[in-house]
């Protein structure tokens, strides 16, 4: 009997090639998006799922409440937090601090920058690693021992053993040999702890004792079955006794009246944590928001792929009405029929199943470079994932082939023999769904038109200066001498317009103005060549000038943003006391520029040309544009010269403005390809049920011919039902595509304004597709010969 079942379906399936080709490319589609998301989704919920103990392992993390009542959460912490809070709670068992680092190293002197973790010798005691050389007992214990991973061991030792081999690491300004005690293999991709080169906290770092510094993770291991919520209270206890003299001294001194709330993060929480990212030594924080949205995609997909499956299904019954007839006079339950049409559904499905994996296999690249991701085929074999691939396939076959069925099934043998069958009622149904589908194709064209504009917002944003040709040359730290010296020499070169030191990377800081107001804001040092070089425009005062000595000790530039935040309405002359308690004139106040992404206001910005607040880490460098290698190998041959002990790293400003819009940029190629495989989908199922009307109204057109209709008469009777359901799907959609959009957009400080010409390019496209689509069988049916249709009447 089974037998017979299938081999029903598989004659049912070649006899109606067309159809089946249809729905097998159409859900195989739909399921290929379905299990590359699944993929995605898996590898975001499998972080640091391997570490053994995972569930006892928590981040020390904190909410700064200001006076204001705003609140500012932070995952990193400082020296003492842990410290303290394990000498005096006793439900924690260990303690791990994480401290992300920098490092040159000096090998066959070359210098070579690598990235680092400063890390309590109890690292191992809390974290998995799987060592290739050495043991993890003991393996951080000597403040001169690193654990290195394979592939530094291979960078800097080849094939050749690394255990008991030293590297001059360049630490406190000097280059120092640390021992390797350990070799580990690389740590799994969905791990946030990474591991490169693990150095030991060094006994100075203990001297940090400031409970208002925050600049490296804290770990604990918890006794299971303590109570969290206690644990919290016994930190706000602590802090508020330890630090009692330095919450006082930081109101006196910074006007600091911000309150601190320690809490514990759940370790498997990191990874996905809107609020508490993973930083600072930390790596690939994630994005909830972001699977759950891919996961929608994938839903919608799915669910336009079967609903072309249920109206080509349903369109058809009038064709299969007689061969049901036929099966009921010759004894057919409806139970068998019901079974009949699921088995066909169950083969198409399967078929549609083989073709999705041979798709996900053929696309896991170009997804793979969208998602940020490193999926391997190999995914596809876990048993989990396995499990839920066969309940996606059961679930779409009955999902598929359920309706159809049980309408199916109910036809009565004698309508059907005697061709009095009527498919009753106006296909609501049929109708419904295929409105249903090209709203979600409105919907995702419409999204995909505002990210579009919204990422071309992002590169095309009057920046406040002109970030072309602008070289960034990192260095890390060097004094103001050596730095003049340098510049000077780059001077000499014709291809080198301009160049201007600056501090590496951003600073923020606390300063006091109008006596007693608190401000939170960016500090940048540099000197008056900085401003020229970048374009910048002053709204008032003047620049930084060698003419005026004391620029060096006591003046600042601030920005607009600082004067309004400020209060100020003549800024020139007013001053500013850093927490230091030392004084500054502000000389200047340059035009808002975005120094920073443009996914944030233009916040208050202080600039100034003390040596005394620290060194250049970086050279800014105006190129002309000509002569791009030469004037590259000049740079290098000369920064050589000028710093041997440093590594030559550099980066074009244009491009690193670029990096910060990456996210928008694959979110913007994400929706663009769903969008098209949506409207890909929805037009084959819409090819399908326009060649099925045609069939039911085939003696129709015959007639309409004979009375003298003409082809455009009948492609426009044909196309018009199709395309007034694009309509009203366009009507429907639109309104919530505008919604969604509008709150996405609001995410944006900087952001588009959405436009009636997003809208009418979306409704005439989907209906210039439409047509295109249902024209090719409605000019094929007015051009037949009506004595065709007509003959057997």
């Amino acid at each position: 009997m089974i037998r017979n079942y299938f081999k029903i379906a598989f004659r049912s399936l070649v006899g109606n090639k067309l159809y089946s080709v249809i729905n097998i490319l159409g859900l195989s589609l739909g399921l290929a998006v379905c299990l590359l998301i699944t993929l995605y989704v898996k590898d975001e919920l499998s972080y640091d799922q391997f570490q053994s103990r995972k569930h006892e392992i928590y981040r020390l993390v904190s909410d700064e409440i200001s006076p204001s009542g705003e609140i500012h959460k932070m995952g990193i912490s400082g020296m003492v937090q842990g410290a303290t809070f394990k000498r005096q709670v006793p439900e924690i068992e260990n303690l791990v601090r994480i401290q992300g680092e920098r490092f040159n190293i000096k090998h066959n002197n070359e210098i070579f920058t690598q990235e680092a973790s400063k890390v309590d010798s109890s690292f191992f005691s809390v974290f998995d690693a799987e060592f290739v050389e050495g043991t993890p007992f003991k393996a951080l214990s000597d403040p001169q021992s690193i654990v290195i991973s394979e592939e530094v061991a291979e960078r800097f030792f080849g094939k050749k053993k690394a255990l008991g081999k030293t590297l001059a690491i360049d630490y406190d300004n000097r280059f120092q040999n640390f021992t390797v005690t350990g070799v580990t293999k690389k740590m799994p991709i969905n791990s946030t702890i990474q591991i490169e080169l693990l150095m030991p906290l060094h006994h100075d770092k203990q001297q940090d004792d400031q409970w208002i510094n925050f600049y490296m993770n804290t770990f604990f291991t918890i006794k299971p079955g303590a109570n969290l919520a206690a644990i919290e209270q016994k930190f706000a206890k602590i802090y508020a006794a330890d630090a009692k003299e330095q919450i006082a001294q930081a109101a006196k001194e910074w006007n600091y009246k911000s309150q601190l709330v320690w809490k514990l993060q759940p370790f498997l929480d990191m990874h996905l944590s809107k609020d508490y990212q993973a930083q600072n030594g930390i790596k690939n924080s994630g994005n909830k928001l972001f699977s759950y949205f891919l996961s929608g995609i994938a839903l919608f997909i799915l669910l336009i792929a079967c609903i072309n499956f249920v109206n080509i299904a349903i369109s058809r019954s009038m064709k299969r009405a007689k061969e049901i007839g036929v099966r009921k006079v010759m004894g057919s339950q409806r139970k068998q029929l019901i079974i009949q049409f699921l088995t066909e559904s169950a083969l198409l499905s399967l078929l549609a199943f083989v073709v999705a994996l041979i798709l996900v296999v053929l696309a896991l690249p170009t997804f793979n470079a969208l998602s940020d991701k490193a999926l391997s085929f190999s995914y596809l074999l876990d048993i989990k994932l396995i499990l839920l691939y066969i309940g996606i396939f059961i679930g779409t076959a009955f999902m598929t082939g359920f309706y159809p069925a049980l309408v199916l099934s109910g036809f009565k043998p004698v309508e059907t023999l005697y061709g009095r069958f009527r498919f009753g009622g106006k296909n609501i149904l049929q109708k419904s769904l295929t409105v249903l589908q090209f709203g979600l194709a409105t919907f995702f064209i419409l999204l995909t038109i505002v990210q579009f504009k919204q990422v071309n917002l992002f590169m095309n944003q009057s920046l406040g200066y002109d970030d072309k040709n602008i070289m960034i040359i990192n260095v890390g730290g060097s004094d103001h001498s050596k730095a003049n010296v340098f510049m000077s020499e780059l001077l000499k070169n014709p291809n080198i317009v301009k160049t201007a030191p600056r501090q590496q990377g951003f600073w923020f800081t606390l300063s006091t103005v109008n006596g007693d107001k608190q401000m939170n804001h960016a500090m940048d040092l540099v000197d008056g060549r900085f401003i020229d070089l970048m374009g910048l425009k002053m709204a008032q005062g003047r620049n930084f000038s060698s003419e005026f000595p004391s620029d060096t000790a006591s003046a600042i530039i601030v920005n607009e943003a600082f004067v309004k935040e400020a209060g100020w309405k003549t800024p020139i002359g007013q001053t500013l006391a850093f927490h230091n308690k030392k004084n500054y004139q502000v000389v200047g106040v340059v035009k808002d520029y975005h120094y920073s992404s443009l996914y944030e206001k233009v916040r208050p910005q202080v600039l100034l040309a003390d040596p005394s607040q620290g060194g250049y880490g970086a050279f800014y460098l105006r190129l002309t544009g000509q002569n791009i290698p030469q004037t590259m190998a000049y740079i290098k041959a000369k920064f050589k010269e000028s710093m041997p002990t440093k590594p030559y790293e550099y980066e074009f400003l244009s491009e690193t403005n670029a990096k910060n819009y990456e996210k928008e940029v694959k979110m913007k190629q994400i929706i663009g390809w769903s969008a098209w495989i949506t409207i890909f989908i929805s037009c084959i199922g819409l090819f399908g049920l326009s060649a099925l009307a045609t069939e039911k109204r085939f003696k129709e057109i015959g007639v309409r011919k004979v009375l003298g209709a003409s082809v455009n008469n009948i492609v426009g009777l044909l196309s018009f039902d199709f395309l007034k359901l694009i309509l009203i799907a366009f009507v429907i959609a639109a309104p919530i595509a505008y919604y969604v959009a509008e709150q996405l957009l609001s995410n944006y400080p900087y952001r588009i304004t959405q436009g009636v010409d997003m809208f009418l390019i979306t409704v005439g496209g989907l209906l210039v597709v439409g047509l295109l689509t249902v024209s090719y069988q409605a000019i094929k049916a007015a051009l037949m010969n009506p004595v065709n249709s007509l003959k057997t009447e």
